[in-house]
């Protein structure tokens, strides 16, 4: 069912007129059932089998969708830089003043290649070409006018950097959506490309206005929505949310068009251990699990989807469902709010081999309240959160990401603290939305004993959603089998 209202500046969807959702899709709102779907981008760079799989699979089924898609794999990096190594893009050619506008060209000529190979499905290529040819072209031009008022130093260099960060974000998912939006047009439906990004749009208007004005004149449940993953606003979508940002798009859609399900699809299922390590067949897809679940992956980076993004769905109670797109015939992983495995067992094991371990050891800690607020106030003025945290008498040691461990965090500590221990390891974690049973502790300690790995600390609250083990790095691989071994049979 369609949630009663959209929630915007206090209005609802009876007072339609002031959010700008039309009558015709307020009356069809009030019947019908609507699906907001994200697509990454590994997905969106098979866009024949996503057609396929997703988009055309039920013929009687085809309406009443919103698809947010990504832009095509590498594009993002390419434009800003590397997700996961952070090699820098075109986005850190800007801001050292090198020639971007060349890298630019290139990257509109790969762009170009792209396309063509998308032709036999149905893509109009010329008018592919010109669309993200023109925006490309434009963007360099607003990029040097750019660089013309940053050297007048009337402007923060720091406002500027952000907005040019934002523009370059918006352009990969303009083109996926456009594409998609041709070829469904080619092959004879109805669809309609919903612009996100504010392209050469003036209006100062905040990320959830902009989604209700976007959708103002669409019946949804009449025409199939590829809509932008970037969406452009007053607050900036990536000052907060950075390349998490399509799934918050993903995730405001949902909630401010009333979505009874919010489904990602993805290019694997959420299983209860990653298939390259645990092997692909003692892996197994995870069917229903809750949103604390979800946070505890996204805690040590592996996302089933952006904490920040989750967050508003849980409040509404929508389902999120994560598929893999190329099992189309899997029901995938459902997360609920409310969802308790009927019986106690480990649903997933996981975990990072790039964390940190820093250890502050300092004898006056013992028995002084607030002791620990002085670590809290310098890792917050570094930008940085920890993932887990253990402590004793005299030792707290704080698990962070390895990328978010510089030599000034460690140094500020140094000056502040008796002594500083820095130490490159992993995190193994056994989750799951009902693990509280006794012996759980003894057995995955076994295992990992029986295994040759030490545990060099661990944590986990009363809540019992998740044991955390921290190891050496090396065996980080060997830890994961032998809890998925023994937990998750």
């Amino acid at each position: 069912m369609f949630a009663r209202g959209i929630h915007q500046d206090n209005v609802t969807i009876d007072n339609f007129a002031k959010t700008g959702v039309n009558k015709q899709t307020k009356n069809v709102m009030k019947k019908h059932t609507l699906r907001i779907e994200k697509i990454g981008g590994t997905s969106m760079s098979r866009f024949p089998e996503i057609i396929n799989n997703i988009i055309l699979r039920d013929k009687d089924d085809i309406y009443g969708r919103i698809y947010v898609v990504s832009a095509y794999a590498g594009v993002t990096d390419e434009l800003l830089e590397h997700k996961k190594s952070g090699q820098p893009g075109i986005y850190k050619l800007f801001e050292d003043e090198e020639n971007y506008p060349r890298k630019m060209l290139a990257l509109r000529d790969n762009l170009f290649e792209f396309n063509e190979t998308l032709e036999p499905t149905g893509l109009n290529l010329q008018e592919a070409n010109d669309f993200i040819g023109d925006r490309i072209d434009l963007s360099i031009n607003i990029l040097r006018s750019m660089e013309n008022v940053l050297a007048s130093g009337y402007v923060t260099r720091n406002e500027l950097l952000l907005a040019a960060r934002e523009l370059l974000a918006s352009l990969g998912e303009m083109q996926s959506a456009f594409n998609a939006t041709s070829i469904l047009r080619s092959l004879g439906y109805d669809a309609t490309f919903v612009d996100l990004s504010g392209w050469e749009d003036g209006r100062q208007l905040t990320i959830d206005r902009r989604i209700i004005n976007s959708f103002e004149k669409i019946d949804p449940l009449s025409t199939i929505c590829f809509a932008t993953g970037y969406t452009k606003g007053t607050e900036g979508i990536m000052r907060e949310f950075d390349r998490g940002y399509s799934e918050v798009t993903f995730s405001k859609v949902a909630v401010l068009l009333g979505a009874s399900e919010a489904i990602i699809h993805k290019e694997y299922h959420l299983c209860s251990g990653d298939p390259l390590i645990i092997g692909e067949h003692n892996a197994h897809p995870v069917c229903n699990t809750n949103y604390d679940v979800a946070d505890q992956l996204a805690d040590v980076g592996m996302e089933a989807i952006h904490p920040k993004a989750s967050k508003p769905l849980e409040v509404k109670s929508i389902p999120i469902r994560v598929k893999n797109a190329f099992d189309p015939d899997h029901p995938g992983t459902l997360i609920t709010k409310d969802f308790i495995a009927p019986s106690s067992k480990v649903e997933i094991v996981t975990g990072s081999d790039k964390v940190t371990c820093i250890e502050i050891h300092d004898t006056r800690m013992v028995g002084e309240v607030g002791f620990d607020c002085r670590i809290m106030e310098i890792l917050s003025r570094h930008n940085v959160s920890y993932i887990s945290k253990m402590t004793n008498a005299n030792t707290i040691d704080l698990i962070v990401a390895e990328k978010d461990c510089s030599a000034r965090l460690v140094a500020e500590l140094t000056d502040t603290f008796e002594l500083i221990g820095n130490k490159l390891v992993a995190i193994v974690c056994a989750i799951g939305s009902n693990i509280a049973q006794p012996g759980i502790m003894a057995r995955a300690s076994q295992a990992l004993a029986d295994s040759g790995i030490n545990i060099l600390a661990v944590s986990q609250t009363t809540r019992q959603t998740n044991m955390q083990f921290i190891v050496e790095r090396e065996g980080f691989a060997k830890a994961q089998r032998a809890l998925h071994e023994a937990l998750c049979k």
